[in-house]
């Protein structure tokens, strides 16, 4: 049952890789919760996943995550956001709640921790 409801989790993250303001990451943490609860080898499959594997680690090293990630997520949140606003024509939709989510989601994104990146290749100043 742990493994089915972990493939069930898997698959509802999906649509938050290009639905803006889709939760993925909790439905990636509650799946690798059920495999490491069930199956050894479908939680090692899900760590070293070239998709999922990546917010995984970033979970447990609590390293943070890119400069470059946040404003891509913002970027995309906001302009399908927009696209959304412009469709529906329900007032308080499209005034009150998608500006919230929109609001929630920007504030949660700020407030993790920004992964530190290597030192630029081409920066060859010496203090």
């Amino acid at each position: 049952m742990l493994i089915c409801a972990g493939f069930v989790a898997l698959g509802l993250s999906i649509p938050g890789f290009v639905v803006p303001g889709w939760p993925r990451t909790p439905f990636i943490l509650l799946s690798a919760f059920c495999f490491s609860g069930s199956s050894q080898r479908m939680n090692r499959w899900l760590r070293r996943n070239r998709l999922f594997g990546p917010y995984l680690e970033n979970f447990y090293t609590k390293c943070g995550i890119p400069v470059w990630y946040k404003v891509l997520n913002i970027v995309l949140l906001w302009g399908g956001l927009a696209v959304s606003m412009y469709l529906i024509q329900v007032w308080f939709v499209r005034f009150l709640i998608l500006p919230a989510v929109g609001i929630g989601v920007t504030t949660h994104l700020l407030l993790i921790k920004t992964k530190k990146t290597a030192k630029p290749i081409l920066d060859t100043q010496e203090n």
